[in-house]
């Protein structure tokens, strides 16, 4: 409520005269003369502002100010600017064959910073921000590869992309052995018996044997007779132990029963992505240590 002013007996400051509870008296202490400083120079510097750059909003625009300041137009400037400094880089990596740029430190710095930032943005939803991969979508860091790890095959690969629809896609299809009755379950487990076996896993050996009977008759054409694969099939090697779908038994029998059919689409980047974007994230792959 309020009351009559008077002098705090403590302080010696008058009060506003305002009491709360009885006895809580409010002073009537003025701000101190630096806080006032320091606001009317802040009322007097947005005044200076709101004349010398666009500040007020009008009904199809807003003002513009003595400065004619605008940052979309800076934003643009510093845009045009860094794309003509990496002019030079951006021809170089079009007209130059891989090992060529391999042999520029800097060009080789530009490409490899490129690829990642592009790998970040492009990739690593699906073969993980390091690249390792996960159940269905290769590790790009080993040296297993099912469509070849040569600079140019991976930049085919990623141009063109994997059962992605594109006219020159890398193609592959296992056959759904179980789906399609053509193997028995007993067969396919017999099978993925054999196939762990090539990799060293134990396992029985009768059942081995009889699985090594249905891989000659069923397998060979695309992974070979030592089961080290094709890369001109997409077939994998399945003798390193590096699987893309797991390796257990139960792994193994699931990709011979099903083929996997529908999984492992990647996308064609021709036309998302510029050639040279595309030679860079190559490039930048290829260098993450299993590139051959």
């Amino acid at each position: 409520m309020a009351g009559h002013k008077e002098v705090d007996a403590v302080t010696g400051i008058e009060t506003t005269g305002h009491v709360w509870d009885g006895d809580l008296k409010e002073l009537n202490k003025p701000l101190p003369r630096w806080w006032l400083y320091v606001l009317y120079a802040t009322i007097i510097w947005s005044i200076g502002y709101w004349i010398l750059y666009p500040a007020w909003p009008l009904v199809d625009g807003y003002t513009q100010g003595v400065l004619g300041y605008s940052q979309r137009s800076e934003v643009t400037r510093d845009v045009a600017a860094a794309k003509e400094s990496q002019t030079r880089f951006v021809e170089a990596i079009a007209a130059r064959e891989p090992a060529d740029i391999a042999k520029d430190p800097d060009l080789m710095e530009f490409v490899l910073r490129g690829g990642a930032a592009q790998f970040a943005n492009n990739c690593a939803p699906c073969h993980g921000r390091g690249a390792q991969g996960f159940k269905g979508y290769p590790n790009l860091n080993d040296d297993d590869w099912l469509w070849g790890g040569t600079v140019a095959d991976i930049e085919a690969t990623i141009r063109n992309g994997i059962r992605s629809g594109h006219a020159e896609s890398r193609e592959s299809a296992m056959p759904r052995f179980g789906l399609d009755q053509v193997l028995t379950n007993e067969q396919i487990a017999d099978t993925a018996t054999f196939v762990l076996s090539l990799s060293g896993q134990p396992g029985d050996a009768p059942a081995a044997e009889r699985g090594k009977a249905i891989f000659a008759e069923q397998c060979v054409a695309c992974h070979g007779e030592e089961g080290k694969g094709m890369a001109e099939l997409g077939a994998p090697n399945l003798t390193d132990a590096i699987w893309l779908y797991g390796g257990g038994k139960a792994d193994v029998e699931e990709t011979i029963r099903t083929g996997r059919t529908g999984v492992g689409v990647m996308p064609a980047w021709d036309g998302k992505l510029d050639p040279v974007t595309i030679k860079m994230l190559a490039i930048y792959v290829h260098a993450l240590g299993g590139g051959k």
